[in-house]
């Protein structure tokens, strides 16, 4: 083999890899857990929200994605180099995915519900007032992070 085709066989393969893994947002349902697959061996690896999801390391290329919240977070893993070989948005929804918008006059609420329960799920169009709650949640959590990364 050519070495130009070489280096293009070897740059087609590394793109593919990555999309493998970086493709469409995986969706797990709440309080289920699945498994992610990585194209390269992995050592490390970040959760962006850990109140959302919980990422365990199986072995150097499988990892557990455990769905704790509604929401949507990111997990970023490194390999022993700490280079990034993955980024992948992670989304938790309902089993069913159900979307239940409650009107009042003008006023628009969006809930995810399960069989169980709604949680508010603030959607384009809600009120003000939808995400507040959301807002406040992320406040607290970068109140966290920041409190942490002082040492305070």
């Amino acid at each position: 083999m050519r070495p130009s085709a070489l280096i293009a066989a070897l740059f087609a393969t590394a793109a593919f890899c990555g999309a493998a893994f970086a493709g469409s947002a995986l969706s797990v349902p709440l309080d289920e857990v699945r498994v992610v697959s990585f194209a390269k061996p992995v050592s490390t690896l970040y959760v962006g929200n850990p109140m959302i999801a919980d990422v365990t390391i199986i072995d150097n290329r499988h990892a557990f994605v455990q769905a704790k919240a509604f929401g949507a977070t990111n997990v970023v893993a490194l390999d022993s180099n700490g280079k990034q070989v993955a980024n992948q948005q992670i989304v938790v929804a309902s089993k069913g995915n159900a979307i239940v918008t409650l009107q009042r006059g003008t006023q628009q609420t969006s809930y995810t519900c399960t069989g169980q329960r709604c949680q508010p799920a603030p959607q384009p169009g809600d009120g003000k007032d939808a995400f507040d709650g959301a807002t406040a949640q992320i406040d607290k959590y970068q109140g966290m992070l920041a409190k942490a990364a002082g040492g305070q």
